[in-house]
């Protein structure tokens, strides 16, 4: 008896705290749902019953409004039973209402609503994105758009490891394809020649032809015409005819490695000749300089005698004043270094210019200069081959250029000696030219000089240079820019390490330096016997087994551990063979120096630079203009 009233106060208690707990989960529903969503939840209890979770778990409301981890009573049981068995059925009682044993549910009023207040929910929703007009949408863009230009698209969906040139490889197809197809044709060609194949012969020669006009000098997709692509077709056409019938893999890789071998040989002979061709044209004189030349010196022998005199001859041994030494046998280039440099010079009446040519060209400089005098600058031209103490029983270079070895290696083309692309830069007639050599002899030309600035005549002047003058030399003899780098310019270039007089004396590793100006202290040349030690290594290279030709490698033996390095911005380089030479560095140079091939005259000068020269050059002097020299 009271194990049983012990059972039913536990059931109750049990109730109770189940109803407990069951009204806590409601109120914890009502902080959750909205308002709306709970007056739907209210409607029901008018049709089902008092509310209970029960009730509220069986609705058809939607995922989002269940709760999970309540406990159930059989009812949700019921809900976890297959779909079938909550199909709900006709009944004949009121609607809403459960049968026995089944929970049924039919579209109630409550059920409109609730589904009418969710599509009105949706066709809020649609409207206002439909308010979104076009302004909206704009924005968005150009922010996306503003977005997309901070991430740097040159490195989104690159992973490619090739070089830059690689990258596309799309790039000029057209051409490439075709240039295969010829190689190929080619080929197959010979192989039709040789197994007597006349029809497929004749019809790869055809299409060849085709295609070689086709191609013609293209060498880009851009330079292609549109019907091009209709030769590609019909080659590859022929070419797979070919392939059929004359395909032998070691026939075919005989023949590519034949032409292959061709190609190179053709390709050394072109480098030959162009080699050839580009110191033919930097020996040559162009006609229009040669014109002018012929016209000033006939007019210069028309002149009395007294008009062919310079002013202000006392200044010529002043050794006081700026004196520069300028050999040349073109009156062109001579007037430039002279003009830029007066243009350049602050007191310009200082400054002395002495002049050296050839007996053939003696009298074109003195008219030039008579014609177009330097202001108040002293100027003097004289002829080399009126120096008598210059002969070959006292200077070495002139003895050897008279020998018959010397002039079978410069005049006989079939010389085995003179073969080679390498060998042909030294058979250039300036080194048969005394004036060539003339720069060392500065003491004996000039005497009563202390000091001389030596100037080439492919530079031109950008600013003054009185400065040099008082540059110390620190008991050296030349002052001049140092050219070496790392691996190039030094003194293993110029020379033959091989032979023991040079390696005995000479550092391999010593810095080279360049010609074209340097200043030369005539007191300390004089002390030093400068000419002396050049006559000797001169006399030893009578077989040009120290050095082969040229003043450079002599300058660098006569002047070792006697040359003083001058600033760079003195003296730029390279105008006449190297594209790439800094601009900022020309244009902070005080002379610029177009050593190399493509001398500013020339038409194979580099345009680039060419500016620099041409602005000293008077175009608009009657003479140049008769000799059709224009800029």
């Amino acid at each position: 008896m009271h194990s049983a009233d012990r059972s039913d106060n536990s059931a109750v208690s049990i109730e109770k705290v189940a109803k407990l707990k069951e009204w806590q989960a409601l109120q914890d529903l009502k902080s959750l749902f909205s308002k709306e969503v709970l007056d739907v939840i209210v409607s029901n209890t008018n049709d089902v019953g008092p509310l209970s979770l029960e009730s509220f778990r069986k609705n058809n409301l939607s995922a989002s409004w269940r709760v999970a981890g309540l406990r159930t009573s059989n009812a949700m049981n019921q809900l976890n039973q297959p779909a079938d068995n909550f199909r709900q059925e006709k009944q004949n009682g009121k609607e809403g209402r459960f049968s026995v044993g089944r929970a049924q549910w039919t579209d109630s009023p409550v059920q409109l609503s609730r589904r009418q207040l969710v599509e009105k929910r949706k066709e809020k929703r649609a409207a206002e994105l439909v308010k979104q007009d076009d302004e909206v949408i704009v924005k968005l863009e150009d922010s996306a758009i503003e977005h997309s230009k901070s991430v740097d698209s040159a490195v989104l969906g690159k992973y490619n490891i090739w070089r830059k040139e690689n990258e596309n490889e799309n790039a000029d197809s057209t051409v490439r394809l075709m240039r295969d197809q010829i190689i190929m044709a080619k080929v197959y060609l010979s192989i039709a020649k040789m197994k007597n194949k006349l029809q497929l012969y004749q019809e790869l020669e055809s299409q060849l032809k085709e295609s070689q006009r086709a191609l013609g000098e293209a060498t880009s997709d851009a330079d292609m015409r549109h019907s091009d692509h209709e030769k590609i077709k019909t080659m590859g056409q022929v070419l797979s005819k070919a392939k059929e019938q004359l395909y032998d893999c070691k026939l075919v890789t005989g023949k590519l490695r034949a032409m292959l071998q061709t190609a190179d040989e053709q390709v050394r002979g072109l480098k030959k000749q162009s080699t050839f061709l580009s110191q033919l044209a930097a020996k040559t004189i162009p006609d229009g300089i040669h014109c002018l030349s012929m016209r000033l010196t006939i007019d210069y022998y028309l002149l009395p005698l007294e008009k062919r005199k310079f002013p202000r001859s006392e200044n010529l041994e002043n050794p006081s004043l700026y004196h520069y030494a300028l050999f040349s046998d073109n009156v062109l280039a001579a007037s430039v270094v002279v003009n830029s440099t007066i243009v350049n010079a602050k007191d310009p009446s200082k400054h002395v210019f002495h002049l050296v040519t050839d007996k053939l060209n003696f009298g074109a400089m003195n008219m030039w200069f008579l014609l177009n005098p330097p202001g108040k600058a002293t100027i003097n031209v004289e002829n080399v081959d009126e120096f008598k103490w210059l002969n070959s029983s006292y200077c070495p270079v002139l003895r050897q250029l008279e020998s018959a070895t010397m002039k079978e290696y410069y005049f006989k083309a079939g010389h085995p000696t003179t073969t080679g692309a390498s060998n042909l830069k030294y058979r250039n007639p300036k080194y048969l030219s005394m004036l060539n050599h003339l720069r060392f002899y500065l003491p004996q030309v000039y005497p009563k000089l202390d000091k001389i600035l030596f100037l080439d005549d492919d530079i031109v002047v950008q600013k003054d240079l009185t400065g040099l003058w008082a540059v110390n030399l620190n008991g050296k003899v030349n002052g001049a820019v140092l050219t070496c780098g790392e691996s190039f310019h030094r003194f293993d270039k110029y020379l033959n390490f091989s032979n023991p007089h040079i390696a005995k004396n000479f550092d391999p590793n010593a810095c080279g330096w360049a010609y074209g100006m340097n200043m030369f202290d005539l007191k300390v040349w004089k002390k030093k016997d400068i000419t002396g030690i050049y006559h000797k290594w001169q006399n030893l290279n009578e077989d040009r087994v120290l050095w082969k030709l040229g003043t450079l490698p002599p300058g660098l033996m006569t002047f070792y551990g006697l040359t003083h390095p001058l600033n760079k911005s003195w003296h730029v380089l390279g105008l006449g063979y190297n594209p790439s030479v800094d601009r900022s560095e020309i244009d902070n140079a005080a002379v610029v120096h177009y050593n190399g091939n493509m001398k500013p005259w020339l038409e194979i000068a580099m345009t680039k630079y060419r500016s620099y020269w041409t602005k000293y050059v008077k175009f608009n002097h009657p003479y140049l203009q008769n000799c059709k020299l224009r800029e």
